[in-house]
C-alpha cells in the first residue's frame, strides 16, 4: 500500500508549486528508471516511481484546467453566451449569484462561470438563456488571513466570474437535461422547506435536505463556527454516511424476511441511497468527495479481501485525489479524511473493544485532539466547547432531525415540516447558548510550529504511556505560548489591508493597536481574520475617517466583537449606535514613541462627506505616514497653505482611492512622498487609481503600491522605510499574474 501513498504524494506536492513541471517529462523519467528498479528491486525506486507518476498525472489535469482559462484580453469586455443556469442561484445584499454552464458562446470562454446580476432578477435553476456578459479572471483579496477565494475558485473549476449586463433572453429546454431537472428539483424542495416556522429554521431544513445554504445568513454561519457546528448544516461526509447506513441497515432487515435477497444487495442499496442524496444536495466538490470514498470502501467490503481500516483509508484517499486533484487545495479535504485517520489510529493497539458509549466518547476526545492543530493553523481558533456541542448536536440532527427532513423532502405531508421545524428551532437555540462563550484564539502561527504541533497530537491519539504523552504536551507547548511579534519601541508597523473597494489600514506600536477605516461589508470577511491573526484584541483606537460605506461600512459589525478604547468619527453618521467623539483637527496624542495627529477636518469645515474626511498624520522619530481619507483637492489645498513643510510623509496612501479628485500637484510636492499606496478594488467600475493620478506619481518619482495587483501592503517605519506586499515571491501556479 505505500505505492499509493506515494503515488498521492505526488498529486499533493503539484498543488504546492509555484509553476507546473512539464507533465510528459515524469512519464519518461517513469520509463528510464523502469529497468533499472525491476534488475534491483529497490524500494526507493519504486517510491520515486510512484511518486512522479501521482505528480505527472497532477500537472497533466493542471495544464487541462489552464487551457481552460479565460483570456485576459477579453477581461472587460462584453460578451455574448448561451447556457445553463446551474445550483440554485443566492440572493444577496448587492445582488444575485449563480452559476452559468456555458454551452455556447461567440468566443472562447471558461465553461462555468460565477455570475452576479446586481439587479437580482429571477434565476430558476435549469433554465436556458442567452445573456450579455462582462468577465473577468477569479480574484480574491490577499492579506496574511481570511479566505482564499482563488484557492477556492480554482478548486470549485470556476475560471471565470462577472457580472450580467442588461440584455437576457430566455431559451428554450434542450432535449433532457438531468442536471437541469434535479437543479429544479431541488429549488421546489428548498422553496417548499425554507418556509417553515422561522426565517433560520427554515434555512437549516433547507440546507440538510438538498445543500441550499443561502437562507443561513452571516449572524447564524458566526454563531456554528463559534460551536465547532459548521459541519452539522453543511450535506457532508456525516450526513451521506448516514443516510447510506439507514438505507443499508433497512435492506439488512428486509433480507432477514426474504433470504432470496443476495447478501451485497444492502450494501449497494445504501451506497445508491448515497449517491442520490448527494446528486440533491448538489453534488458539490466536498459531497463528491465523500461520495468517491464511500463508494471505496464499498467495493473493498464487497471483495472481501480483508483489508485493514487504514488500508481502506489510504485506497479511498488515492482514489479522491486521482478522481479530483485540486480537492487536496480545500480545507474540508484535510479535515475529513485527518478525522477519519485519526479515529483509525486511535484503535490501534487496543487489546480490548471498550463498550459503545466508550467508544463514542474516546471518538470524540480523538476527533478534538486530531482538530485543534489544524484549527488553529487554518483559522486561528478553537471552539472550547466544541466536543459539548458536537456530542449534543451529531445526535440531534444525524438521528432526529435530517431522517424528518429527508420524509418532509419526500411526502407532501405539512405535520412532517412542521416538527423538522420545531426540532431546528431547538438546534438554534442551543447554538444561540453555547456560541456565548468565545472560542480559544491564537495570532497566525509561523509554519514551523505545525510539524511539532501535529506530532504532539498524534502521541496523544495513540494509546501510549504517560511518559510519552508528556512529551506530546512539551510538543504542543510552543504553539500554545507563541505570541504575535510587536515593533520596538520608536518604530510603526502599518498594514493597509486588501478590503477591495474600499480602506482600511492596521496601525501597530509597541503597546497599541489603532485601526483608519474599516472597508464594507462584514468584518468577519476580511478585517476580523487579519486582526486576529495580528494578536489584536482589543483596538486602542478607531478613526472613521468619513460616512461612506467604504470606509465605514463594517463598523457595525466589528464594534459588537472587539473591544475598543476610543472611538472617532469624521461625520455623526459613522458607528451613529455607539458612543464617541468627532475627529477633529488639533487632537494629538502619543504612544510608545509614535505620534498621531489629526489635521482635518476643523469645527466650521463644511461640504459634502469626502471633503469631511479625517486626515491622520502617523510620525516616528524619523518617518511618517499620511492617510487622507477621501479628502478633496480642496482639502489639500488648504492643509497646504496652513501646515506647508510640516506635512512631509515618507509614506501616502493616496486620497480616495487614487481618484483625480485628490491626489493633486501642489500636495505630492508638500507631502513628498517615497512611496504612494493605493487601496482600490480589482477592476473596479471606478477605474481606480485614475491614469492622471498614475501619470504624476511616475512624474515625480514615488513608488506606486496597489492592494488591487499586489495584495495587502505592510510597511515598517522605523530608522528606514520597508514594504512589502502579499503577492510578492511564491504564488502558487493558479493564480493569474
Amino acid at each position: 500500500m505505500y505505492k499509493l501513498a506515494f503515488l498521492g504524494a505526488g498529486v499533493v506536492l503539484c498543488a504546492l508549486l509555484p509553476v507546473l513541471p512539464p507533465w510528459f517529462l515524469l512519464p519518461a523519467l517513469w520509463l528510464m528508471v523502469w529497468p533499472l528498479w525491476w534488475r534491483s528491486r529497490r524500494a526507493w525506486l519504486c517510491a520515486l516511481l510512484w511518486f512522479s507518476l501521482g505528480l505527472s498525472y497532477a500537472s497533466w489535469r493542471a495544464e487541462l484546467r489552464l487551457a481552460q482559462r479565460l483570456d485576459p484580453a477579453l477581461a472587460g469586455s462584453v460578451l455574448q453566451v448561451q447556457g445553463v443556469v446551474r445550483g440554485l442561484a443566492d440572493p444577496g445584499e448587492f445582488g444575485t449569484r449563480l452559476r452559468f454552464e456555458v454551452q455556447q458562446a461567440e468566443v472562447a470562454v471558461p465553461p462555468l462561470l460565477l455570475l452576479n446580476d446586481y439587479r437580482q432578477r429571477p434565476w430558476p435553476a435549469g433554465s436556458r438563456w442567452e445573456l450579455s456578459v462582462r468577465l473577468r479572471q477569479p480574484h480574491g483579496a490577499a492579506n496574511v488571513a481570511g479566505f482564499d477565494a482563488e484557492r477556492w475558485f480554482w478548486g470549485e473549476g470556476v475560471l471565470a466570474t462577472g457580472t450580467v449586463g442588461k440584455a437576457r433572453h430566455a431559451l428554450p429546454a434542450m432535449g433532457v437535461d438531468a442536471q437541469a431537472w434535479l437543479d429544479a428539483l431541488r429549488e421546489r424542495i428548498a422553496v417548499r422547506l425554507a418556509g417553515q416556522g422561522a426565517l433560520r429554521d427554515g434555512a437549516l431544513l433547507a440546507a440538510l435536505a438538498v445543500g441550499a445554504q443561502q437562507g443561513i445568513d452571516r449572524a447564524e454561519w458566526g454563531a456554528l463556527s463559534a460551536t465547532g457546528l459548521t459541519h452539522i448544516v453543511s450535506v457532508s461526509g456525516l450526513h451521506i454516511t448516514l443516510v447510506a447506513a439507514l438505507v443499508a441497515g433497512a435492506a439488512s432487515l428486509l433480507r432477514r424476511l426474504w433470504r432470496q435477497i443476495p447478501a451485497s444487495l444492502p450494501l449497494w442499496v445504501g451506497a445508491s441511497a448515497a449517491v442520490f442524496y448527494a446528486l440533491l444536495a448538489g453534488f458539490s466538490v466536498p459531497t463528491q468527495r465523500t461520495v468517491w470514498m464511500l463508494l471505496t470502501v464499498c467495493v473493498a467490503l464487497a471483495l472481501q479481501r480483508g483489508l485493514s481500516a487504514l488500508q481502506v483509508w489510504l485506497a479511498a484517499l488515492t482514489v479522491v485525489l486521482l478522481l479530483d486533484p485540486f480537492a487536496v487545495l480545500a480545507v474540508g479535504f484535510w479535515l475529513s479524511f485527518g478525522l477519519v485517520g485519526a479515529l483509525i489510529v486511535g484503535e490501534v493497539g487496543l487489546r480490548q473493544r471498550p463498550s459503545a458509549w466508550q467508544t463514542a466518547l474516546w471518538a470524540q476526545w480523538r476527533a478534538t485532539l486530531a482538530s485543534f492543530v489544524p484549527l488553529l493553523w487554518l483559522f486561528g481558533s478553537f471552539p472550547w466547547l466544541s466536543p459539548l456541542a458536537n456530542a449534543l448536536a451529531i445526535p440531534l440532527v444525524s438521528f432526529v432531525l435530517t431522517p424528518l427532513v429527508l420524509l418532509a423532502a419526500a411526502l407532501p405531508l405539512d405535520s412532517l415540516a412542521w416538527l423538522a421545524g420545531w426540532v431546528a428551532h431547538a438546534f438554534w437555540w442551543g447554538v444561540d447558548w453555547l456560541a456565548q462563550w468565545p472560542p480559544y484564539r491564537r495570532p497566525l502561527l509561523p509554519w514551523q510550529l505545525l510539524p511539532a504541533g501535529l506530532l504532539g497530537s498524534l502521541v496523544w491519539l495513540l494509546p501510549l504511556g504517560r511518559a510519552w504523552r508528556s512529551w506530546g504536551v512539551v510538543l504542543l507547548l510552543p504553539l500554545l505560548l507563541y505570541r504575535a511579534p510587536r515593533p520596538p519601541a520608536g518604530e510603526l508597523w502599518a498594514e493597509v489591508i486588501d478590503v477591495g473597494q474600499g480602506l482600511a489600514v492596521l496601525m501597530r506600536t509597541a503597546q497599541h493597536d489603532v485601526l483608519f477605516d474599516t472597508g464594507a461589508g462584514d468584518a468577519g470577511r476580511v478585517l476580523l481574520p487579519v486582526l486576529h491573526a495580528h494578536g489584536v484584541a482589543k483596538l486602542d483606537a478607531l478613526l472613521l475617517s468619513h460616512h461612506d460605506n467604504d470606509h465605514d461600512g463594517a463598523a457595525e459589525t466589528l464594534l459588537p466583537q472587539l473591544p475598543v478604547r476610543q472611538l472617532f468619527r469624521g461625520q455623526p453618521g459613522s458607528a451613529a449606535g455607539w458612543r464617541g467623539q468627532p475627529c477633529l483637527a488639533g487632537q494629538s496624542w502619543a504612544w510608545d514613541g509614535i505620534r498621531f495627529d489629526v489635521l482635518w477636518p476643523t469645527p466650521a469645515s463644511q461640504g459634502e462627506d469626502n471633503a469631511l474626511s479625517c486626515v491622520l498624520r502617523v510620525a516616528t522619530p524619523t518617518q511618517a505616514l499620511m492617510l487622507t481619507g477621501d479628502a478633496t483637492l480642496a482639502v489639500e489645498e488648504t492643509l497646504v497653505r496652513q501646515y506647508g513643510a510640516a506635512l512631509r510623509s515618507q509614506v501616502l496612501v493616496l486620497g480616495h482611492h487614487g481618484s483625480r479628485t485628490a491626489s493633486g500637484a501642489a500636495w505630492l510636492a508638500t507631502v513628498q512622498p517615497l512611496h504612494g499606496i493605493v487601496s482600490a478594488g480589482y477592476m473596479n467600475r471606478y477605474r481606480h487609481p485614475h491614469a492622471e493620478v498614475l501619470a504624476s506619481l511616475g512624474a515625480a518619482g514615488i513608488t506606486l503600491w496597489r492592494t488591487d495587483t499586489q495584495g495587502a501592503v505592510q510597511l515598517k517605519l522605523g530608522q528606514d522605510v520597508q514594504l512589502a506586499t502579499l503577492r510578492q515571491g511564491w504564488q502558487p501556479y493558479w493564480v493569474a499574474r
